[in-house]
């Protein structure tokens, strides 16, 4: 789903469906299916940073060590 996501001209107006296979075709159902929660339909409110900070803070937190060694 995610390789087609931002393919717009295929799942929003249908072009390139010449070019298709039936695995291509199954994957689109996932795409339209997911579009209701892809970034672009959230709003036009940009979200608050200093409110949402600590709760990614936390996030990161649990699946990160402090110190990443690279």
């Amino acid at each position: 789903m995610l390789r087609y996501h931002s393919f717009y001209p295929a799942h929003r107006h249908g072009a390139y469906t010449h070019l298709m296979n039936s695995q291509d075709e199954r994957m689109f159902e996932w795409v339209r299916k997911f579009n209701p929660y892809d970034l672009y339909s959230k709003g036009l409110d940009r979200p608050n940073f200093s409110e949402i900070k600590p709760y990614y803070e936390d996030l990161v937190a649990e699946y990160f060590p402090a110190q990443i060694d690279w």
